[in-house]
């Protein structure tokens, strides 16, 4: 039993921002349970090993999550802690997600070189994904983009070294690693939608296991949240390299959610939302995404 042998072993990424991460789970463990021994198994995926090619091109977010998998299937570890929007939308059932922490600031927001007050327009800005390129390319007209991989701090260097006039990261790694001051400008969720679950931490476990002792760290609204943008996002078979993007709200027992479509025939994207109760969260997404597939697809 869990409770007799009081030992935890979270599995995690190496990254600085994943260990912070991982941290937060483990701290809030430690408080709850004083007498159990809680350690992190730190390790660099496949994903973060190869940084000379796009995501598409190598496999996809199944690379960030295959090595932690694995430990948890070993039993070298007995969770993993994510950030939800670097996860697969297919999550295998033996390795089910089991808590879903508090939200942190979901918004993108704008990086300035050290020193900037102004974006050098003449320089790319360095973003990773479609989904953001697309929304820019409306924010900033005639400003190019430029690939970029690594982790955070990697691209601050990359950033401050002149690489690039700006980047677009997501507000809650910034703020997690202390880096808050960094943050020029940030991007309303309506002019520029998140990817489905940013700035939620997602903590794995194995199929059948006993995780009550989670039940204090689990949020009722991070989860219906999940389930509407995931839902949305899986309907329309998007992955790391598809620019469709989600973003839901929840005020009470309402969730309002809004969706990204992109017609890849065209090359065109377009948006609409829906509202609806918070316990029919994925239903919300799935139907969103239907509809505005009947409405702008091809």
């Amino acid at each position: 039993m869990l409770r007799e042998k009081q030992q935890i072993i979270i599995g995690s990424r190496e990254s600085k921002l994943a260990v912070v991460q991982s941290e937060m789970v483990a701290d809030y463990l430690r408080k709850q349970h004083p007498q159990w021994e809680v350690r992190l198994l730190t390790m660099k995926t496949t994903g973060d090993r190869i940084l000379d090619r796009t995501l598409d091109k190598i496999g996809g977010k199944g690379l960030f999550v295959k090595e932690l998998d694995k430990a948890l299937m070993e039993r070298q570890s007995d969770l993993s802690v994510h950030s939800l929007k670097d996860m697969p939308m297919e999550i295998s059932q033996e390795l089910p997600l089991v808590a879903f922490s508090p939200r942190e600031d979901p918004r993108d927001v704008l990086v300035l070189p050290k020193g900037c007050e102004h974006m050098d327009k003449s320089r790319p800005i360095g973003c990773s994904s479609l989904r953001r390129q697309l929304q820019l390319a409306r924010i900033f007209p005639g400003v190019s983009c430029k690939n970029i991989r690594g982790n955070v701090l990697t691209r601050l260097e990359k950033l401050d070294r002149g690489e690039y006039g700006a980047l677009v990261l997501a507000g809650a790694g910034l703020k997690r690693l202390g880096l808050e001051s960094r943050i020029s400008r940030y991007f309303d969720t309506e002019e520029m939608i998140p990817a489905a679950g940013q700035g939620i931490l997602a903590v794995q476990g194995r199929r059948g296991g006993d995780y009550s002792y989670l039940k204090g760290y689990e949020c009722r609204e991070s989860r219906y949240a999940a389930l509407a943008e995931r839902g949305f996002v899986r309907e329309l078979d998007g992955g790391c390299t598809s620019p469709v993007a989600a973003h839901a709200r929840i005020t009470g027992e309402e969730l309002y959610l809004k969706g990204l479509y992109y017609r890849e025939s065209t090359e065109e994207w377009f948006t609409d939302q829906v509202t609806g109760a918070v316990e029919e969260a994925e239903a919300l997404g799935r139907n969103l995404a239907g509809s505005m597939r009947e409405r702008y697809g091809v």
